[in-house]
C-alpha cells in the first residue's frame, strides 16, 4: 500500500454519505417552507387585488411625474468617460395650413391660425389647395411630423370650392381605390375646421365632413375633433363664423401645444362621424364646440363610417398594462391622497359641465341679432346706414343724381316716382336666395323663416326716415345741387323695399306698410317669390314686385341658388299668389346673358300665371368681381339685346305691349293693355289717389278694396317706348348733354 494515502482522512465524506438522506430532507423541507410562504403572501395579495386595480392609474402618474421631475444632469448619458446631452426629440416639426376658399373666408382664418401658431414657436406654412399636388406631395405628410390644418368651405350644392375641386376629387377617389389602401397616409396627422351654412341643411359642411372622412379612411390620424363653422347666426354655437373659429383654434392650439410636448392624448375615434364623447381633462377643458358638446347641437342627419382608435392609443394602453402589480404600504397613504384629489377634481368637472349645458339652453332660448359685428362693419363699409339688428337704409345713387337735377331712376320714367324724394330700406337684411348677380356680393344674412330678435316697426320706420334725411343733409351746399330738389327731398315721399334681403320675411311687414302709408308713404316692395303664403297675407301695397329670374327649374337653381328644397314649387305658389292681388303687380326679369336670355316660351307661360299688370325686363347689372359669383361683363346684354328679347316675348304674350324704356338703366316696361285708354298708356301712379284709396280701405277694416286702375296716371310721352328721348327727362341736364353711350350703372 502506498505510504500517502496514510495521510488523507475521508471519514468526514463516509460520514456525509451515510447520512445524505439526512441532507436531502434538510433540503426539500426548506424549500417547501419557502414555497407556502409565497403562497400565503399571493393569497394576501389577492384579497388586496381591487385596490391594486383601484390605484394603477395613481401610480402610473406618480412615476410619471417622478421621471419628469428628475434634472437633465441625470439624463445625460456617459460614454467611455465623457458626458453628452441627449438629443432633444422632435414631436412637432411644423404646421401646414390647407384651405379652399371661394369669398376669401377660410383664407382669412388660415392666415389668423398661422399667426396664433407662429406664436408658439412653429414653423408654419398656408397652402391654397389650388395650388396643391396631392398626388406627389400629400404622402410626404406620413414622416414629415408635421401637423396638417385644413379649413375648407361647403360652396354650392354641398360641392367644394373651386380651389378645393381637383384636392377634394382626388381624395375621394383614393379613399376607395384598393391600391392605395387604408394604411396609406397611416402616420400624418391632422385637423378639419369646415365653413358652411346651416341654412343648406342637406348638406351643411359636407366638404368639411367628407375631407374628414377620407383622410381616416387612408389612414390618417386625427388630432382633434373636427370644427364647424356656421354662417347661420341663428343655429351658429357662437352667434357667428368667426366666434366658431375662435373657439375651434383656441382648442386647436392648445391641442398643439400638448403635442409639441410629446402628450399623445388625441380623440378616441370610437364615435360617429368622428366627434368624440369622452370626458376631457387637465388643460382642454369643456367648452362651446368641444366635442362633449356635440350632442346639444347635432345638426348632421346622414350616418357617416365609425372612426378607429388610433396607434397612439393603443401604445398609451400598454405603458398602463406595464404597471407593477406591487405596492409599498409605505405609499398607500401617498396614493388615496391622490385618488380624492382626482374624485374632487372629477367632482368640479362634472359641475363646470352642467352649468355649460344649462348655459348653452338658456342662450339657445333667446334669438339672436340678425347683424353681427363681422357684418355690421362689411355694410357699413359699403354704405349702409343700419338700424337696430335687422334693418337698413341706403341713399340710391339716383336720389343724388335728381337732387342735381340729373336724371331720376326708371321708376320714374315709369310710374312718375320722384327719386330725390325716395327712400330705399329694408326690415330685413336676410334673404331665402344667394343670387349670382346678387349687387351686395353676398354680405347679407341667409334664412327661410324669422329666427332672429325682432324690432318694432315703429322704431324701425323712424330711424329709417332719420337716417335717410340725414344722408340728404349732407349735400347742402354741394355744387350742383338745386336748393328747391334739397327741400323736397327733406320729405320722404316714396319707399322702396328693395334694399337688400327679403323685406316680406319680416313678422310686422304689414305693420310696417300701414305705417308707410299713415305718413303718406307710397310702398314699392320686392319679393323673390319664395314666401307664398306671405304674399297671400299681404296687405295692399302701391306696386307689389316679383323676382322671376328664370322661367325653368333648373335655371332658377342656377341662377338664384335658391335655399328651400321645395323652391320651385314655391315660386309657381307664389305667382298664383300674385294673380288674386288686386292692387298693381309687377314681373320683374333680369336677364344674364348666356344663362336666361333663351327661355322665350317658358317665360310666357309664366306670364299666363301670374297675371301681372307689368312686366320689367331689364339687364343684369355688373358690379365687379366678385369670388362669389362667375358673372362678368360678358354676361351683360347691350340695351339692342334686350330690346329684341322684349319684342320676342310681346309676341308670346297677347295681351300685353311695351309702353316705356329707360335706355340709361337697360330697362324696358311691357304693360297690360288695360292701362293702353284710347291708344295713350297710363302707366304712371296717382300717389295722392291711392293714398286716399288706401285710408279708405283701413276705415273700413280691410272691407272695402280697389284696384290698379283707380290709382292710375297718364304716362308722359317722353317715357315712352320709341320716343327720341329714351327715357331721358327733358329736364334733366343728362337729356340735354344727350349721352347715349352704353351706361350700365343703373339701379
Amino acid at each position: 500500500m502506498d505510504p500517502s494515502l496514510d495521510t488523507w482522512d475521508f471519514s468526514p465524506l463516509i460520514s456525509l454519505w451515510i447520512h445524505k438522506f439526512y441532507i436531502y430532507w434538510g433540503f426539500a423541507f426548506g424549500i417547501s417552507l419557502w414555497i407556502c410562504f409565497q403562497i400565503v403572501i399571493r393569497k394576501q395579495l389577492g384579497k388586496d387585488s381591487n385596490l391594486m386595480d383601484f390605484v394603477q392609474s395613481s401610480i402610473l402618474k406618480d412615476k410619471t411625474s417622478q421621471e419628469k421631475s428628475l434634472s437633465k444632469a441625470t439624463r445625460d448619458l456617459v460614454t467611455n468617460g465623457y458626458i453628452s446631452l441627449q438629443e432633444k426629440e422632435v414631436f412637432v416639426s411644423g404646421v401646414k395650413i390647407f384651405y379652399g376658399s371661394q369669398t376669401g373666408t377660410a383664407k382669412g382664418f388660415a392666415t389668423i391660425l398661422a399667426e396664433a401658431v407662429t406664436c408658439l414657436g412653429l414653423p408654419v406654412a398656408i397652402i391654397n389647395l389650388k395650388e396643391y399636388d396631392p398626388d406627389d406631395h400629400l404622402v410626404e405628410e406620413v414622416t414629415s411630423k408635421s401637423v396638417c390644418a385644413f379649413l375648407v368651405a361647403t360652396y354650392t350644392d354641398g360641392r367644394p370650392t373651386e380651389s378645393a375641386e381637383w384636392f377634394c376629387k382626388w381624395l375621394e377617389e383614393a379613399s376607395i381605390d384598393f391600391r392605395f389602401g387604408q394604411t396609406y397616409l397611416k402616420g400624418m396627422r391632422y385637423t378639419v375646421f369646415g365653413l358652411g351654412n346651416s341654412a343648406y341643411a342637406s348638406h351643411f359642411n359636407k366638404i368639411g365632413k367628407n375631407v374628414d372622412k377620407w383622410l381616416w379612411m387612408l389612414g390618417a390620424h386625427r388630432v382633434m375633433t373636427r370644427g364647424e363653422g356656421d354662417c347661420n347666426v341663428v343655429k351658429s354655437k357662437h352667434g357667428s363664423i368667426e366666434g366658431d373659429f375662435r373657439a375651434w383654434k383656441t382648442k386647436f392650439i392648445s391641442r398643439l401645444r400638448a403635442l409639441s410636448k410629446g402628450e399623445k392624448k388625441s380623440c378616441g375615434g370610437n364615435c360617429k362621424k368622428g366627434r368624440c364623447k369622452s370626458s376631457q381633462h387637465g388643460s382642454e377643458e369643456m367648452e362651446p364646440g368641444s366635442p362633449a358638446q356635440d350632442g346639444l347641437h347635432q345638426r348632421d342627419t346622414e350616418e357617416e363610417e365609425p372612426f378607429a382608435s388610433t396607434s397612439e392609443e393603443e401604445s398609451s394602453t400598454e405603458d398602463h398594462q406595464s404597471l407593477s402589480s406591487v405596492v409599498d404600504v409605505e405609499d398607500l397613504g401617498k396614493i388615496m391622497n391622490h385618488v380624492k384629489k382626482e374624485k374632487r377634481e372629477k367632482e368640479q368637472q362634472e359641475e363646470k359641465t352642467s352649468l355649460f349645458r344649462n348655459t348653452v339652453k338658456n342662450e339657445a332660448s333667446e334669438r339672436r341679432a340678425m347683424i353681427t359685428p363681422a357684418l355690421r362693419e362689411a355694410l357699413t363699409k359699403q354704405g349702409y346706414q343700419l338700424i337696430g339688428s335687422h334693418s337698413g337704409v341706403k341713399l340710391c345713387r339716383w336720389t343724388k343724381s335728381m337732387l342735381r337735377g340729373r336724371g331720376g331712376c326708371y321708376k320714374h320714367t315709369f310710374y312718375g316716382i320722384e327719386s330725390h324724394r325716395c327712400m330705399e330700406t329694408t326690415p330685413s337684411l336676410a334673404c331665402a336666395n344667394k343670387c349670382v348677380f346678387c349687387w351686395r356680393h353676398h354680405t347679407n344674412p341667409v334664412g327661410t323663416e324669422w329666427r332672429w330678435k325682432m324690432d318694432q316697426p315703429e322704431m324701425i320706420l323712424k330711424e329709417a326716415i332719420e337716417n335717410h334725411q340725414s344722408m340728404i343733409k349732407q349735400f347742402k351746399g354741394v355744387p350742383g345741387v338745386k336748393e328747391e330738389r334739397f327741400e323736397e327731398g327733406m320729405t320722404v315721399k316714396h319707399c322702396a323695399l328693395s334694399l337688400v334681403g327679403e323685406p316680406i320675411m319680416y313678422p310686422e311687414i304689414n305693420r310696417f306698410l300701414k305705417l308707410l302709408h299713415e305718413c303718406k308713404i307710397s310702398s314699392f316692395l320686392v319679393t323673390n317669390a319664395q314666401f307664398p303664403v306671405e304674399i297671400k297675407n299681404l296687405k295692399p301695397v302701391t306696386q307689389l314686385y316679383v323676382s322671376v329670374d328664370a322661367s325653368t327649374k333648373d335655371s332658377l337653381k342656377k341662377i338664384d341658388r335658391p335655399l328651400f328644397k321645395d323652391f320651385w314649387q314655391r315660386f309657381l305658389d307664389s305667382l298664383k299668389a300674385l294673380a288674386a292681388k288686386q292692387q298693381r303687380t309687377v314681373y320683374r326679369l333680369t336677364l344674364v346673358k348666356a344663362w336666361n336670355v333663351d327661355e322665350l316660351q317658358a317665360y310666357a307661360e309664366l306670364v299666363s300665371l301670374g297675371s301681372p299688370d307689368f312686366i320689367e325686363v331689364k339687364g343684369v347689372t355688373y358690379c365687379g368681381e366678385s369670388s362669389a359669383s362667375s358673372l362678368t361683363m360678358a354676361n351683360v346684354p347691350w340695351h339692342e339685346e334686350v330690346v329684341r328679347f322684349v319684342h320676342e316675348l310681346v309676341d308670346l304674350i297677347p295681351n300685353y305691349e311695351i309702353a316705356c324704356e329707360h335706355e340709361h338703366s337697360n330697362c324696358l316696361l311691357i304693360a297690360h293693355k288695360k292701362f293702353k285708354i284710347d291708344r295713350e298708356w297710363w302707366t304712371w301712379i296717382n300717389y295722392n289717389r291711392f293714398q286716399e284709396l288706401i285710408q279708405e280701405y283701413e276705415d273700413s277694416g280691410g272691407s272695402k278694396t280697389f284696384s290698379a286702375e283707380d290709382y292710375m296716371a297718364k304716362t308722359p310721352h317722353w317715357a315712352l317706348f320709341g320716343a327720341s328721348e329714351r327715357g331721358f327727362d327733358p329736364k334733366d341736364t343728362r337729356y340735354q348733354r344727350k349721352n347715349k353711350s352704353k351706361d350700365i350703372s343703373g339701379c
